[in-house]
């Protein structure tokens, strides 16, 4: 009788002890800014200076300054907001959906992952904010409680429902974020010879002192926490789709929104984390704890989402051809063939054509080709919020009000503010806070498990009766 002794493959191997695992993290934390790091905070905060800038702008002459007009009243703003919420859907897929799976290979990317859904979320809701014109009155017309105007809120409208499961995301989330950072606020203050340090990290672990009983609870709240996320990150998008699929213009008007919108949001979040990642890996000598096998299973759900968008965007076509409406088919030969081709086209090409490569193992393994696709797709994302949004409003019923947009230095200011904002934070959260969460990542180092042993002498013995004796020491361990 044969037994197969074949182990799930390595996810990282056992070359660093804990110690050095430790330091590895930690590290760049305690180390000195140096010139590279400056340089980069320069750039990004450079861009977030021509974002405030434009923003202030705006805020002076009022958001007549963008290229909005009549009929397309809906643009950049909206454009940048559902792009950003999508960035937002990648960190809780890796850190909820699949922990709940027992993905072990999450673990080294996980941390980082649910830091960039906290600023993908905090730069969406700019927006939405700038687009209500007098953003100090939003509070009054978007809480549902009776104001002074005796108004109450549209709950029948998606947009007021953006506000209730954005903030609940952004929420859950953070809480989400913060509890798995307790037991590495633990470690900062044991390593801490500040006094100040110490105290601030005494602060954020909450009396944190590893016993079993901490890890206990810590794993409860872990797991539920990630139950409360995991359908989250189906509503969030699901409702924003909701803002377009819930209206008559045609190319809006449409079922296939919500997955299509989920898909694509996880498309996107996967690549802008895939992009971030492989530049903290190699900034902060991380490439042994955040390996390439990690990076090209990340590639491979980039590939399959990106054929579901694939499939989405057929689906399109087939449905504005099959329901028999003129007008449909209009507006979607138009997105393809109108004065808005070019912008359909790239993102057919970055969305569809590109992730294909990754069906070459070569390619999936290649950081430069990674990088380069994963950059595409984002590309490619953002054009595509700007083809479903634009082109459907520059065309409507009646030709005598078509009009071309044309973005605004102050529309591009306020997209290159965005960007300057999101990679901001995450430089900062990358120099002072652990960009990989310890215990996990030191839960998957090969040698990690008790029966490590037994399995890698099973594995690597040649003759029959030694794998017989070796399977029944480890049916009996």
């Amino acid at each position: 009788m044969s037994i197969d002794f074949s182990v799930e493959p390595k996810i990282i191997d056992g070359k660093r002890s804990f110690k050095e695992m430790d330091n590895a993290i930690l590290d760049p934390v305690d180390a000195k800014v140096n010139v590279k790091y400056l340089m980069a905070l320069g750039l990004t905060l450079t861009m977030l200076f021509i974002g405030a800038a434009s923003l202030g702008w705006t805020f002076y002459k009022g958001i007549g300054v963008w290229g909005n007009n009549n009929p397309v009243a809906w643009a950049f703003d909206i454009v940048n907001f559902v792009f950003w919420i999508g960035i937002g859907h990648a960190g809780t897929l890796i850190s909820a959906i699949l922990f709940l799976m027992r993905q072990r290979w999450r673990n080294s990317i996980a941390r980082f992952a649910e830091a960039m859904t906290i600023f993908a979320v905090i730069t969406a809701l700019l927006f939405p904010l700038i687009h209500t014109g007098r953003p100090w009155l939003a509070a009054i017309y978007l809480l549902p409680y009776p104001n002074q105007h005796a108004v109450w809120v549209n709950f029948y409208s998606p947009l007021l429902w953006d506000v209730f499961a954005v903030s609940t995301y952004f929420i859950v989330s953070f809480i989400f974020w913060y509890i798995g950072l307790i037991p590495d606020f633990a470690t900062m203050r044991d390593r801490a010879t500040s006094k100040v340090k110490k105290a601030i990290y005494s602060g954020l672990s909450l009396g944190w002192r590893f016993s079993n009983r901490h890890w206990q609870h810590y794993e409860m709240l872990y797991l539920i926490l990630a139950g409360l996320s995991t359908p989250l990150v189906l509503s969030v998008h699901t409702v924003v789709s909701f803002d377009f699929a819930t209206s008559v213009l045609p190319g809006w008007h449409t079922t296939i929104f919500p997955p299509y919108f989920v898909a694509g949001a996880v498309f996107s979040g996967f690549a802008m984390v895939q992009n971030a990642l492989i530049v903290i890996r190699k900034v902060f000598d991380l490439e042994e704890l955040i390996p390439i096998r990690t990076l090209e299973l990340m590639n491979k759900i980039i590939m399959l989402t990106g054929t579901m968008v694939g499939y989405a965007y057929g689906m399109e076509f087939f449905i504005a051809w099959y329901s028999g409406s003129k007008i449909e088919l209009f507006t979607f030969v138009n997105r393809a063939f109108g004065p808005y081709a070019w912008a359909y086209w790239i993102m057919f090409t970055c969305n569809v054509v590109s992730p294909q490569l990754f069906w070459v193992k070569k390619f999936r393994t290649s950081i430069p080709i990674m990088f380069v696709i994963a950059v595409f797709v984002n590309v490619g994302m953002w054009f595509e919020r700007f083809v479903i949004i634009v082109t459907s409003l520059n065309r409507d019923f009646l030709p005598s009000s078509w009009a071309y947009y044309r973005p605004t230095m102050i529309d591009f200011g306020l997209l290159i503010g965005s960007f300057g904002l999101f990679f901001t934070l995450v430089l900062l959260f990358a120099k002072y806070v652990p960009s990989i969460s310890i215990a996990e990542i030191k839960a998957i180092k090969d040698g990690a498990q008790p029966d490590h042993h037994v399995l890698e002498h099973a594995n690597h013995d040649d003759q029959g009766h030694s794998h017989n004796v070796a399977a029944n020491q480890g049916a009996n361990s």
